[in-house]
This record gives C-alpha cells, sequence and structure tokens, in this order.
C-alpha cells in the first residue's frame, strides 16, 4: 500500500531529477545566460505540473487501497455488536504491517442455542500474507458455531479448513508440480485457537490449541474491619487501615474509592496450534469456572504480552489491567494506548483485544 510519505518522497524525486537534468543541460550549453536561466524556469515549471500529476494519481490510489483494506477489515473482522444475551462487548485489532490494516489476528462472537461461543487465533506470521488462512478459519467458525452441539466439533471444522486452505495455496504456488498433498511454505502456516463457550448460567468450557489464556478480571474482595477485644470496643488501628487499592474516602478532600482488581488468567489442557499436527481423536471441552455478574474476560493474542519496549522490557499486561476501568471499551481503548506508549509505535507483531463483561 502506498502511504502519504512515499507520495511526497516520489513527487520531490521526480522535481529534482527533471530540475537538475535540465540546468545541467542548458548551463552546459554555449550561449548567452538569461535566455538559459528563462530556459530552466520553464523546464522546471513543466517538471512541477508532472510532478503534481503524479501526486494527484498516487493519492487517489492510496484512497482506493485504503478503502478495499477497510472493506477487507469490515468483512474479515465484522464490527462486534455491544451486548450479546447480557454481555457487554468490545474488541479491536492493530496490524504490525506499515500501512495495513488487517493482519493474521481473528476474533468473532456468536450467540447460538449452546451459549455465547467465542474464538480469538493468530495466524503464523502478521500482515497481509497472513490474511487467507485467517479468512478460512474465522469462516469456518461462523458456520460450526451454530450447527455443532460441542466446541471439540466446531473445531474440527476449523482444522479442515485450514488444511484446505493450505492445500489450496499450496497448489497455487507450484501449479507445474500439484500432487495429491503438495508441499511448500504454506504447509507450514499454523494457526493458534482459543474456543469458548458461555452458557446462560456463566458456566466457561474452553478448548485451547496453543493460545494465551484470557484473564478473569474481578474487583477484589474488602475484608471488614474487624473489632479487637470485647463488644463495644474500639477497634483497633491496625484493622482499620485501607485495603490495597482504594483511594481515601469522599468529603476528606481526596479522590474517591476505586477497588483494586483481582486479574487471574484461566488455566487448563493446551494442545497443539492448528496445523502442526492433526486433532486428537477425542476432543472435550474443558470447565475454566464461571464467569460471573460483574466479572470481565480479557481475551488477546501473544502480540499483547510480547511487545517489547526500545530496552527489551516485555508489556505488563497484568498490572496494566489492574489499572483499567471495567467498561469494555475503555479498557480495550486504555490497553491500545499503553500498548503503542510502551512500543513508541512500533509494534513487531498483530495484536487482537476482546472484551466480555457479565452484566446479566
Amino acid at each position: 500500500m502506498i502511504t502519504r510519505g512515499e507520495t511526497t518522497r516520489v513527487r520531490r524525486v521526480c522535481v529534482a531529477a527533471w530540475g537538475g537534468a535540465a540546468v545541467s543541460w542548458e548551463l552546459s550549453t554555449p550561449g548567452m545566460l538569461v535566455p538559459s536561466l528563462a530556459t530552466c524556469a520553464a523546464f522546471l515549471l513543466l517538471a512541477t505540473g508532472c510532478a503534481l500529476h503524479i501526486r494527484r494519481g498516487l493519492l487517489a490510489e492510496l484512497r482506493r487501497s485504503q478503502e478495499i483494506a477497510g472493506a477487507a477489515q469490515r468483512a474479515l473482522l465484522r464490527p462486534l455488536p455491544g451486548r450479546i444475551d447480557g454481555l457487554a462487548l468490545a474488541a479491536a485489532q492493530l496490524s504490525a504491517s506499515r500501512g495495513a490494516a488487517v493482519g493474521g489476528d481473528l476474533y468473532e462472537a456468536v450467540p447460538t442455542a449452546h451459549g455465547i461461543r467465542v474464538v480469538i487465533g493468530d495466524v503464523r506470521g502478521h500482515g497481509l500474507p497472513a490474511l487467507g488462512a485467517a479468512a478460512a478459519v474465522l469462516g469456518a467458525f461462523r458456520e460450526a458455531a451454530y450447527d455443532e452441539p460441542s466446541l471439540g466439533g466446531v473445531l474440527r471444522r476449523m482444522e479442515r479448513a485450514l488444511g484446505r486452505h493450505v492445500r489450496d495455496r499450496a497448489r497455487a504456488e507450484h501449479p507445474s508440480a500439484c500432487p495429491a498433498e503438495p508441499e511448500s511454505p504454506a504447509a507450514e502456516e499454523f494457526v493458534t485457537v482459543l474456543l469458548l463457550q458461555i452458557a446462560a448460567d456463566g458456566a466457561l468450557r474452553a478448548l485451547n490449541c496453543g493460545h494465551p489464556w484470557p484473564y478473569r478480571i474481578r474487583p477484589d474482595p474488602v475484608p471488614e474491619p474487624c473489632a479487637a477485644g470485647s463488644r463495644g470496643s474500639a477497634p483497633d488501628p491496625a484493622s482499620r487501615r485501607r485495603p490495597a487499592g482504594l483511594d481515601p474516602a469522599p468529603g476528606t478532600g481526596e479522590r474517591s474509592p476505586q477497588p483494586a482488581m483481582d486479574v487471574r488468567p484461566l488455566g487448563g489442557e493446551t494442545l497443539p496450534p492448528l496445523g502442526v499436527v492433526p486433532l486428537p481423536p477425542a476432543l472435550r471441552a474443558r470447565a475454566c469456572g464461571e464467569l460471573r455478574p460483574g466479572e470481565t474476560l480479557f481475551l488477546h493474542t501473544d502480540g499483547a504480552e510480547d511487545a517489547r519496549d526500545p530496552a527489551g522490557r516485555f508489556f505488563p499486561l497484568r498490572s496494566v489491567l489492574a489499572r483499567a476501568p471495567l467498561t469494555p471499551a475503555r479498557l480495550v481503548a486504555g490497553v491500545h494506548e499503553a500498548l503503542l506508549r510502551h512500543t513508541g509505535g512500533r509494534l513487531a507483531d498483530d495484536v487482537a483485544l476482546l472484551v466480555l463483561r457479565n452484566d446479566r
């Protein structure tokens, strides 16, 4: 994709090359100085007009490329609704490729008869080259999530879709040699996938294929002050210390209380990524507890935790989540802002974030 900065550089190079050639030619030929300078000025005006014409063409191409990229992003990562069956949602994606609006990260959430089914995944590589595999896997999920009674069935159909994509891409890369199972760099393509199912009572079930586990965020329980000694005695001053993460109470001239967030990752068995080895014959989703009312799930790709600053330090995702607001949209925006600030705006990998809060 052509960027505005590249357009400016092309224009400057054209003007400088044309003007330099004209001036060199006129000053190197014998003749009077004034007519030569006039000829140089005419050449420079002509070069400027050509550069402006090229600039308009490049800007039009840039606008068309941006419109195509935006349409591809909306088709692949459709905007999620703000609420599904009592869950508040927010999601966003950042591409590491310069000038690209989409990449190899994918996410989706759909309401089904079996509960809300959610997927988040990360294709090997980043940027536009990973777009095909992401589209194949995400398309299979959107179909299978409604039809398959189990998460294992959904995952198998996603695996088959990825296998078809890899074979078709390999045949396209090597049309002269097209065996039944072609081998090519595309055969090394794999996808990390996390499938979640949230039942009506908040019960969580998951299948994880090499993907980072999500974080569950909930307010830390605040212990009640305990009275020391017999009934009616004054409480122990030590028991009246402010719990960690709370600001002073209102009316004291200080900030209002803000509860600390308890941030813990979900855990369980992790399978290899899709495309590395075949899925096992028996696929059973694992119970991962409950998403109670008021609790939040933060799903992400590994580009978030693996992001580094110029000094090589990893992004402190868990500590950022502990200080972030629980509103899904503000949480996504805050993490993205912290990521860009931490990396100086230079991401090494695509990043996708998906937040779900139980408002039932």
